[in-house]
C-alpha cells in the first residue's frame, strides 16, 4: 500500500458548499418577499402578528436549512421587524422599552425554536438512518456465511457512505494487502477505515463524510470479515471434498487394479510358464490353447489400460476430440467388428444407413458404442438379444442400446456412470467398472447426450443422442 498517490476528495465538498448557498440564497429572498409582502399592511396588523409570521418564516428555515442558517434567519428577521415595522420606521431604534423587550424576546425564541426543530430533525435522521442500518445489518447478517459473499457486503459500505470504492486489506509481516476491492483500488490515505478482526482493516475512499457512524462502520468490517472466513471456510470443503474423492478413487483403482489386472497376469505367467517348461510334453492343440489364453488376456490387460488412460484424460480435462460429419452406420459396424459378442449371444441391429451424418468423433463415437453394446451383454440374459436401433429425432440421431436384465431402479441409474461403480454391484470379474463412466465422458465431450431408462418388460435401455451435422 505504500507509495500510492494520494486522490483528490473536494467534489463532494464543493456540492455540499453550492448546496448550502443555494439554500441561504432561498431564505434570503424569502425573507425579502415577506417583508415586501408586509410592509404595506404594517399599519393594520400588531406587531405581535408581524413577528409571529417571522416567527414560522425562521422555523421553515431551520427545518429544510440547519440550525446555523436558521440562528442568520432569526438575526436577520430580528433586523427587518426592526427597521420595517418597529417605530419609528426605516431605523434600527425603538421608541419604547416595551418594543425593544419584544425585539429580544423574539430573538430568543426565534433562537430556541432553531434549536429544537434541528435537534428534532437530526433525531429524525438519526432514527432513519438507524433503521436503515438495522435492516442493512440484518439482512447481511442473516444470511448463512456460505451466502454472504465478501464483494457484496464490500458494496454494502460502499453505497451505504456514498465512497466510490471500498476494500478489505489483511496484514502481513511486510505490510498490508489486498484481499479484494470493489470500486476503486484503495488509496494510502482511506476517507474511512476501520478494524475488521485480527490482522484486517476494512477501508473506503470518497468524498470527505462528515462524523461518520464509526460504530456503524466497524459493524459492516465485522461482517466483511465474517464474509471473508466463510469464503475460505467454504474454499477450504471444496478442497476437503476435493481430497476426499481423491482417495475415494484411490482406493477404488487400488482395489479394482489389484483384482483385474492380476487375473490376467497370473494367467499369462501360467501359460508362459508351461510353455517353456522343457519336460512338460505338451501336444499342438495345447500350446495353441495356452497362447490363446496369453492372447486373451494381454488383449484384456490392454483393455484395462485404456479404460485408465481414458478415464485419466477425462478427469484431467486433456481429452482431445476432433468432431467432423460421421456416418453411424459406418461406426456402429467398426465397433461390433472389434468387440464381436461372446459365442451364443446374439445382436439385433437397426442403424439404417441413410441417416443423416452426425457430428461427432469416430474414434470415441466407437468406443461409447462398443462399452455401450459391452455393458448390455454383460448385464442381459444369454437367451435374450441385445437390441442397437438408430433414428432420427428433429436434429438430433437417437442410438438406443437395449438389454433385457434385471435392470436397474431409477433412482440409481445415475451411478452407473460414476467410475468404478457396476451393475446391480456385481462382482470385480466383470472388469473395473469404467465403461459406462468412459462412454458418459466421451459423448458429453461430443456434445451428446447419454441417458439410461428402463425397458419396457425389464432392462435397461441406453438412449444415445448425437447432434446432426448442420
Amino acid at each position: 500500500m505504500k507509495g500510492l498517490d494520494l486522490p483528490h476528495h473536494g467534489g463532494g465538498h464543493r456540492r455540499s458548499t453550492r448546496r448550502r448557498l443555494a439554500t441561504a440564497g432561498a431564505a434570503a429572498a424569502g425573507l425579502a418577499a415577506l417583508t415586501v409582502a408586509l410592509v404595506p399592511v404594517r399599519n393594520s396588523l400588531s406587531l405581535a402578528s408581524i413577528v409571529l409570521i417571522y416567527l414560522t418564516a425562521v422555523v421553515v428555515v431551520a427545518a429544510t436549512g440547519g440550525l446555523r442558517l436558521a440562528l442568520a434567519a432569526a438575526v436577520a428577521s430580528d433586523v427587518l421587524v426592526n427597521f420595517f415595522f418597529v417605530p419609528p420606521f426605516h431605523t434600527l431604534t425603538a421608541e419604547n422599552r416595551d418594543l425593544v423587550i419584544t425585539l429580544v424576546v423574539y430573538v430568543v425564541v426565534a433562537t430556541t425554536v432553531s434549536v429544537a426543530v434541528d435537534l428534532a430533525a437530526r433525531q429524525r435522521a438519526a432514527a432513519a438512518r438507524s433503521g436503515v442500518e438495522a435492516a442493512l445489518l440484518a439482512r447481511i447478517t442473516e444470511a448463512p456465511l456460505e451466502e454472504r459473499p465478501l464483494d457484496a457486503v464490500l458494496r454494502h459500505v460502499r453505497d451505504t457512505f456514498g465512497m466510490t470504492g471500498a476494500a478489505l486489506l489483511e496484514h502481513h509481516g511486510d505490510g498490508e494487502r489486498l484481499v479484494t476491492a470493489v470500486g476503486e483500488p484503495p488509496s494510502a490515505d482511506p476517507t474511512l477505515s476501520a478494524p475488521a478482526g485480527e490482522h484486517l482493516r476494512l477501508v473506503a475512499d470518497g468524498p470527505a463524510v462528515f462524523a461518520p457512524d464509526q460504530r456503524f462502520l466497524t459493524l459492516l468490517a465485522t461482517a466483511a470479515a465474517r464474509a471473508l472466513q466463510a469464503e475460505r471456510l467454504t474454499a477450504q470443503a471444496a478442497r476437503a471434498r476435493e481430497l476426499a474423492e481423491i482417495d475415494k478413487l484411490r482406493a477404488a483403482l487400488l482395489a479394482a487394479v489389484g483384482h483385474d489386472l492380476r487375473t490376467p497376469l497370473a494367467g499369462i505367467k501360467a501359460c508362459v510358464s508351461s510353455l517353456r517348461e522343457a519336460d512338460l510334453d505338451l501336444t499342438d492343440a495345447q500350446r495353441a490353447e495356452l497362447l490363446a489364453t496369453v492372447d486373451a488376456s494381454a488383449d484384456k490387460m490392454n483393455d484395462l489400460v485404456e479404460n485408465l488412460l481414458a478415464l485419466s484424460r477425462l478427469q484431467a480435462g486433456v481429452l482431445s476430440v476432433h468432431l467432423r460429419p460421421t456416418a453411424l452406420d459406418e461406426v456402429t459396424a467398426a465397433a461390433l467388428l472389434h468387440t464381436p459378442p461372446p459365442s451364443g449371444r446374439t445382436l439385433d441391429i437397426d442403424v439404417p444407413d441413410d441417416l443423416p451424418a452426425v457430428r461427432a468423433d469416430p474414434g470415441l463415437l466407437e468406443r461409447v458404442i462398443a462399452n455401450l453394446v459391452a455393458n448390455a451383454l454383460t448385464a442381459g440374459p444369454p437367451n435374450r438379444p441385445v437390441h442397437v436401433h438408430a433414428r432420427q429425432e428433429g436434429s438430433v440421431i437417437r442410438l438406443k442400446v437395449t438389454d433385457h436384465g434385471p435392470g436397474i431402479p431409477a433412482e440409481e441409474r445415475e451411478r452407473v456412470f460414476a467410475p468404478f461403480q457396476r451393475m446391480n454391484d456385481h462382482p470385480t470379474h466383470q472388469g473395473l467398472g469404467l465403461g459406462l463412466a468412459i462412454a458418459r465422458g466421451f459423448t458429453e465431450a461430443m456434445n451428446g447426450t447419454l441417458t439410461p431408462t428402463g425397458t419396457p418388460g425389464g432392462g435397461l435401455t441406453m438412449i444415445l443422442d448425437l447432434p446432426t451435422t448442420p
